[in-house]
């Protein structure tokens, strides 16, 4: 090949190098939705705001109403994932999690209890190497006045059950707001199907020797009528997930000191 066009060439391949450096995402945002069309919308237009290099990666599962027709209304700037029957929150993340191509991985329900624009301050100490696992806990301050009391005592509970388990102090076990390093969450292997996938990440993350680092959040609770799908019946399956991972080990990997 001539000289002229090896170089040309070359030139073209550090170009191309350069312009997909400059398009990968910093984060990506995996958004589980079932039966949220009241929401939805809003959801991703204020993640696709965030002032960052973002990939939005919506799973609708077995949604019923116009949920699927409104993320798909965003094709052009989202991945859109569809489940044509419900199988879980935590099948969805799974779902998404393949998908996802950004250097930090984030949860964000689909519901506007937790506000998308705190997601650069949950993923910050990750994208600048001092973490590689975040959480935003909403109870930084006290227990929000708008969440029920029997959620308020399982978030409390299943904070002592992480004490008491894996020996590491957390406030809120609970949180949709988990970062984490893509490499970390890719490396768990999850097997989670419903809402157990925080206590199994939670588990998995401290088995694997992370220290998970909180952050105060803002949260407002919303009601059963208003869409709430986790109930506090929910909380066995949690303190069960705990407690199955508690001698979890990753393989070809050390077992943390926890």
């Amino acid at each position: 090949m001539p000289r002229e066009q090896t170089h040309a060439k070359w030139r073209y391949g550090i170009r191309m190098q350069a312009q997909d450096a400059e398009q990968a995402a910093e984060i990506s945002v995996l958004v589980p939705a079932l039966n949220e069309e009241d929401s939805i919308r809003q959801v991703i237009e204020r993640v696709l705001a965030i002032p960052m290099k973002v990939e939005v990666i919506v799973i609708d599962d077995g949604s019923s109403d116009k949920t699927a027709e409104i993320m798909r209304s965003f094709a052009d700037k989202i991945v859109c994932i569809h489940n044509e029957k419900r199988q879980g929150k935590g099948a969805a993340i799974v779902r998404g999690l393949a998908k996802a191509t950004g250097r930090v991985v984030i949860i964000q329900d689909a519901d506007l209890e937790y506000l998308p624009e705190e997601i650069p301050s949950v993923v910050g100490p990750i994208l600048a190497g001092k973490e590689s696992v975040v959480y935003g806990t909403r109870f930084a301050h006290g227990m929000p006045k708008s969440m029920a009391l029997p959620n308020k005592l399982v978030n409390i509970l299943l904070a002592w059950a992480v004490r008491l388990l894996y020996f590491r102090r957390m406030t809120d076990e609970a949180t949709c707001y988990k970062a984490f390093r893509l490499d970390v969450i890719q490396g768990m292997d999850l097997q989670c199907k419903r809402f157990e996938f925080c206590p199994e990440a939670t588990a998995k993350a401290i088995r694997m020797g992370n220290h998970i680092l909180e952050v105060p959040i803002s949260y407002t609770a919303r009601t059963t009528m208003e869409g709430k799908k986790i109930r506090w019946t929910d909380a066995p399956h949690a303190f069960l997930t705990l407690a199955r991972y508690r001698f979890w080990r990753k393989n070809g990997s050390k077992p943390s000191s926890g």
